[in-house]
């Protein structure tokens, strides 16, 4: 029973279904907020590189470093952030990042030249890493368990939102304040995440007796180089595996295989292995990634084919290519509340059961369809995307102990990001194999492309829905209060 000194935890309280308290409300709105901040940071940026080449004086293949320097910094430090959120408290740890997220985007206004600016932007990326860390490891800390799926939904939502709204929001900017307005809006929004943090977050826990915790240096700088190695690795080159590529790559593994060793010296590691043996995170770890990674596809794949394959306008493909994005901003809340009313293993089951079909119509539609064509089974995926990624992050991050939630929701972030840049760089190059030169390819080769590349994605969906399965089977059976088999 609670002391009546003391307050009951937000996520305690009873409220009636589908009700939320004061503070419930305001943490989730905290949390929507700074998860919107990272997703705008990622999108916005892009529409803004020409401008920077001619205001910067520098040549495309330099200015692409903007963007890369942020996703580096998230790439590489997200699970180390994530980790001292549980050791240093996850509330000052995100206030901390919200407001050097703020801080570095001024400073991304204020740079005078482009490597200035790539500093500033692996200092925004840092703070980003932070908050997206962090924000699913408040909800046990902040949501009813009965609505955690509904919490999750609108994370996601607001991720999507912020993909969907960076082009068109970075565009209008440009047109009317200039490039440096790209990141200068970022700040009054970082100010209200940073004030409803203050206000609503639950404070951090401190025992009486806790020894001082030990922070696993030797294991968080190995990670780290060896994520750059491969994220780098897989985004260098601009669709040309080279031998530059290959080197980094086996760099790459050698730090992989280097981190497992000291990880298992380590007395206080960073990630404990062991941990990876639980059948529900070790499969949820490696279907996000296997998700991820199909989701790129539609992003390397889309423009050409609606471009080249159905001979649309820019202006049109855009409004076709936003539809993807819209389905998700749409569908992340109701895929929350099914995950809710359901569960997270039947749901997840059902996302990519979804996928898969809609996969499997695109690897065989024919371009006579045309526009209704591609939409169709483009919505189909995104919506099952939403509806796996609630189910999966309530299923993973349902049962963990409170001092490993920053941890694992950043090693969730991490298996997102992983699959979407090896989605740019493996289903880039099968699309490529399959249309052939596409500098000059006809649309008849862009089709083929196309549905190579998603015969490619249906088979990852597959070997997901397998993981998946597999994993459901090796879990321990629910409790009565549980998620429903």
């Amino acid at each position: 029973m609670n002391s009546p000194s003391k307050p009951v935890p937000p996520s305690q309280q009873a409220t009636p279904a589908g009700t939320a308290t004061m503070p419930v409300r305001g943490a989730l709105a905290s949390l929507s907020l700074s998860m919107l901040l990272p997703a705008l940071g990622t999108s916005i940026a892009n529409v803004a590189l020409p401008d920077m080449a001619r205001a910067l004086h520098a040549p495309f293949q330099d200015v692409q470093w903007i963007v890369l320097a942020y996703l580096l910094a998230i790439t590489a430090l997200i699970v180390s952030v994530g980790r001292l959120g549980d050791m240093l408290g996850r509330r000052r740890l995100l206030l901390a990042g919200i407001a050097l997220f703020a801080i570095a985007s001024i400073l991304c206004a204020l740079a005078p030249t482009l490597w200035l600016l790539v500093a500033a932007r692996a200092l925004q990326g840092l703070g980003a890493a932070v908050m997206m860390a962090l924000t699913m490891a408040f909800v046990g800390s902040t949501v009813p368990k009965a609505q955690t799926g509904s919490a999750m939904g609108l994370l996601g939502t607001m991720s999507a939102v912020g993909t969907t709204l960076g082009p068109a929001l970075g565009g209008l900017l440009i047109a009317h304040f200039g490039w440096q307005a790209i990141f200068l809006v970022n700040v009054p929004l970082a100010g209200v995440a940073l004030l409803l943090a203050w206000r609503f977050l639950p404070a951090d826990q401190h025992g009486a007796n806790a020894r001082r915790p030990v922070f696993d240096h030797r294991g968080t700088l190995l990670l780290a180089l060896t994520l750059a190695a491969y994220a780098l690795a897989m985004t260098l080159g601009r669709g040309h595996f080279g031998m530059r590529n290959a080197a980094l790559l086996l760099a790459a593994c050698a730090g992989g295989a280097l981190f497992v060793r000291v990880e298992l010296k380590a007395p206080a590691p960073l990630i404990r292995l062991a941990m990876l043996r639980a059948p529900v995170l070790s499969a949820g770890l490696a279907t996000s990634m296997l998700v991820s990674t199909v989701m790129m596809s539609t992003l390397v794949v889309g423009p050409f084919y609606l471009a080249r394959g159905l001979g649309l306008g820019t202006a049109v493909t855009g409004m076709v290519l936003a539809a993807g994005p819209l389905v998700a901003a749409f569908c992340g809340v109701p895929s929350g509340w099914l995950v809710d009313r359901y569960g997270a293993q039947r749901m997840g089951g059902a996302g990519l059961c979804g996928a898969a079909g809609a996969c499997l119509a695109l690897s065989l539609l024919p371009a006579s369809l045309g526009i209704p064509g591609y939409v169709a089974p483009i919505m189909l995926l995104t919506a099952s995307y939403a509806l796996f990624q609630a189910a999966n992050n309530t299923a993973v991050m349902g049962d963990i102990v409170p001092d490993q939630r920053g941890l694992i929701s950043g090693m969730l972030n991490l298996s997102r990001n992983l699959g979407l840049v090896t989605g740019a760089s493996v289903m880039g190059a099968v699309f490529a194999a399959g249309a052939g030169d596409i500098a000059g390819a006809r649309p008849a080769a862009m089709i083929r492309g196309m549905h190579a590349t998603f015969a490619v994605a249906s088979a990852l969906i597959l070997a997901a829905l397998a993981i998946f399965a597999l994993g459901r089977a090796l879990a321990k059976p629910p409790t009565p209060s549980g998620d429903p088999a």
